[in-house]
């Protein structure tokens, strides 16, 4: 009996701190993380009533939080009227999270639009500055109701999602519809990554672009679906070491590099991979796109294994891009931004141009661009050509044949890019 009531002290001794010690690591756990929902700061989420207001007191406490991440959660089966609004770091957290389940929609007018005092630029909807490790997902969506701005042909169109100087930004799984203007806007974001969203506008809606990169540095966009007014992805000035794969674009203007150099300005773009993309009833496919009068560079851009659909004009560099431009007419003929080392490999598909190759340099020429493996025929059945100017390069196995490009049956120059 003795050894029996021992036995079970024994026990009751090794269960006790062990369940203690559950609830310790229960405890460290939440106290390392914590949640924050808009609708217990006031949101209402009736898609009428502005709640910025609310926005703004649960972002102060998800920004001061001491926990070392934060999660701002936006529910599911509401929808939250936004007037321009910015949420603004440093943030306490090393990681916050915008848990987007539900609907956040801008008004639905455009003259019902209400801008700070201090908002001098009006230029954005929703902005987010310095807020390093932010994380926007969850499945919902932002609808920037931009019909009225598009019809306003004297607006200042704003922007929908404007990020500045967000390292180390995630945007995945989110549904982005039109936008007054460009969707997603991405400035001095370093080491960030964008995937599995889908963005959409109405192909007339104008400069609805997709997403507009400039500034950055090691992005990553992957695996989403956009269809819009204007470029699907804009890769502009100051963008280096951006990796572009698995987009379904289109309709759309396509997938450009530029434009850079506009009014005389230096700018430069470096190191940009786009590869294992479609593109479905664009204007353009791959593109390079410079102001003529600027300066600055483009190069060693690979465009690697693009489907074509029914495109305009698969294959573009534009050195002169808008030359009919009023200001453009007046700049120097021997100032240009200048394009080298690209590289347009396995590009093929159906084009409804019969001139679906178009590489229009300006007089200082563009350097050691390489076509290899392009197939690329009419949807009408006709016979397609190419058309270039001021371009120095190779053409190897080109449908249609690249006349100004030398001919070479290998892969050595363009290998040295991949």
């Amino acid at each position: 009996m003795k050894s029996q009531i021992f036995a079970f002290l024994i026990v009751s001794t090794v269960v006790l701190p062990c369940s203690l010690c559950a609830r310790i690591s229960s405890s460290s756990s939440h106290a390392s993380f914590r949640s924050f929902n808009v609708v217990d700061y006031g949101a209402h989420g009736n898609s009428q009533i502005d709640d910025s207001k609310a926005f703004l007191k649960a972002w102060k406490s998800v920004c001061d939080a001491s926990e070392n991440a934060a999660t701002l959660v936006i529910p599911k089966g509401k929808t939250f009227m936004l007037q321009p609004i910015s949420f603004q770091g440093p943030c306490k957290p090393t990681k916050i999270n915008i848990k987007l389940e539900g609907t956040v929609i801008a008004p639905k007018k455009f003259d019902g639009w209400k801008w700070s005092s201090d908002d001098n630029e009006k230029d954005a909807w929703i902005t987010f500055s310095n807020i390093r490790g932010l994380v926007i997902n969850g499945g919902g969506k932002f609808d920037g109701q931009g019909a009225s701005w598009w019809d306003c042909k004297k607006c200042n169109r704003p922007t929908a999602l404007r990020f500045h100087g967000c390292g180390n930004l995630d945007l995945n799984s989110l549904n982005h519809i039109n936008s007054p203007r460009s969707h997603i806007s991405i400035n001095q974001c370093n080491h960030s990554k964008i995937s599995n969203l889908r963005i959409s506008a109405p192909k007339e809606s104008p400069n609805t672009d997709g997403i507009d990169i400039s500034a950055s540095s090691n992005i990553l966009i992957t695996a989403s679906t956009i269809t819009t007014g204007d470029d699907c992805i804009a890769i502009n000035g100051g963008s280096s070491f951006i990796n572009v794969s698995s987009i379904h674009c289109g309709p759309g203007h396509g997938i450009s590099i530029g434009s850079l150099g506009k009014n005389g300005a230096y700018e430069t773009a470096q190191e940009i991979r786009v590869q294992n993309c479609n593109f479905s009833r664009t204007t353009n496919g791959a593109r390079i796109k410079t102001w003529k009068g600027g300066s600055g560079y483009a190069k060693n851009i690979i465009f690697d294994n693009i489907i074509m659909d029914a495109v305009d004009i698969p294959v573009i560099i534009d050195q002169q891009y808008k030359t009919d431009d009023i200001k453009v007419k007046k700049v120097k003929d021997d100032k240009a931004v200048k394009v080298s080392d690209v590289t347009f490999l396995k590009v093929r598909g159906t084009s409804t141009s019969e001139d679906p190759v178009q590489l229009n340099c300006d007089a200082i020429g563009c350097t050691n661009i390489n076509l290899e493996g392009i197939d690329i025929t009419s949807t009408n059945g006709e016979k397609t050509r190419a058309s270039c100017k001021n371009v120095q390069g190779i053409c190897s196995s080109c449908t249609p044949n690249v006349p100004c490009l030398s001919s070479q049956n290998n892969l050595t120059i363009i290998n040295k890019f991949l």
